[in-house]
Formats: structure tokens, C-alpha cells, sequence
């Protein structure tokens, strides 16, 4: 069974461990509990495929900004989360992308943006076509989740997985496809 390392990022109370919670425990948490670290394991199927998913939730406060390092050389997909009722959330958004981009130092990384608390419309701070034009920049996914009404929670984490899958698809297809070189090659020092 294969396993699939995801990691949630975003500032505090975005909802985050709500999602994480929601999509492993199947429920809301109503209370808000400030995390450093919480790692959720859940056994799913995804397109046929039965697989683990490993979900690290973090902390979105800028004091564990060195942790966050490591969690992203941990994970192999990301969940860039923010709260629609929330601007600044959405605004620091970069800040979590360019810091995986830094840390992991590749070209491409499954990522999915996620506005949290759609259920808030009332209360809504950022617009539907603001996170697309996002992710449009980002080169990512998008989607807007509610972890209260369950509204696009394992799709938000399922895609990821579906992403993740393509990328190891193609790292071995082009592992497949690229011709050794020959050894035997001559050294001359003049």
C-alpha cells in the first residue's frame, strides 16, 4: 500500500487541524487550539487505489517558522490553506509556497490552494476569483473548502495524492525513457 505524505500549511486559525481533523476523525472541532505538530495517518482508496495518507498538520504561528523546514523536506504535497474570511491569511499565502520551493528545491511540487470556511459567506473576506487567479500564478490547484460542512475536504487532500501519483509516474517514465551513457570515455591531461 503506498504512502503519501501530506502537509498543511497556512497561518493560524485558517483551520487547518478543523480540515485535517475532519478528513481523518470525520469531525468538526469547534474550539480553537493552537498546534505546534499533530501527525493523522488514514487508510484510503483513491481512484481504485488503496493507499495511507500521512497528514501533518502545523503550526501557523511565526515563531515555528524553523520547524516548518523540516516539515517541508518531510512532506512530498502541500495544502496551502487560508480563510476566505480572512485577507491577510490569503495575503501570506506566497510566503508558505516560496518557503517550500526554497527548502525543497525543485522545479515542480504537488500543491493545492485551499480557501478554508466557505460555509462563512457572510462573513467573507476574499473572493472565489481571487484564489483561482492565485493558483493561476502559482501554478497550482485550487479549491474552497468547508472543514464545518464538510464541503471538498477529501477532495482538497485527494487531489493532492492524484498529483503526487502523476509526479512519481513521470519520475519513473523518464527514468524509463533516458538512455544510459556509455561508459569507457577517454581522459586526457595535457
Amino acid at each position: 500500500m503506498m504512502l503519501y505524505k501530506l502537509v498543511v500549511l497556512g497561518d493560524g486559525g485558517v483551520g487547518k487541524t478543523a480540515l485535517t481533523i475532519q478528513l481523518c476523525l470525520n469531525h468538526f472541532v469547534e474550539t480553537y487550539d493552537p498546534t505546534i505538530e499533530d501527525s493523522y495517518r488514514k487508510q484510503v482508496v483513491i481512484d481504485d487505489q488503496p493507499c495511507v495518507l500521512e497528514v501533518l498538520d502545523t503550526a501557523g504561528q511565526e515563531e515555528y517558522t524553523a520547524l516548518r523546514d523540516q516539515w517541508i523536506r518531510d512532506g512530498e504535497g502541500f495544502l496551502l490553506v487560508y480563510s476566505i474570511t480572512s485577507r491577510s491569511t490569503f495575503d501570506r499565502i506566497e510566503r508558505f509556497r516560496d518557503q517550500i520551493f526554497r527548502v525543497k528545491d525543485v522545479d515542480n511540487v504537488p500543491l493545492m490552494l485551499v480557501g478554508n470556511k466557505c460555509d462563512k459567506v457572510t462573513e467573507r473576506d476574499v473572493h472565489r476569483e481571487e484564489g483561482y487567479n492565485l493558483a493561476k500564478r502559482l501554478g497550482c490547484d485550487f479549491i474552497e473548502t468547508s472543514a464545518k460542512t464538510c464541503v471538498n475536504v477529501e477532495r482538497s487532500f485527494y487531489q493532492v495524492v492524484k498529483n503526487i501519483r502523476a509526479q512519481r509516474e513521470g519520475l519513473r517514465a523518464g527514468a524509463k525513457q533516458s538512455p544510459r551513457k556509455k561508459k569507457g570515455g577517454k581522459c586526457l591531461i595535457l
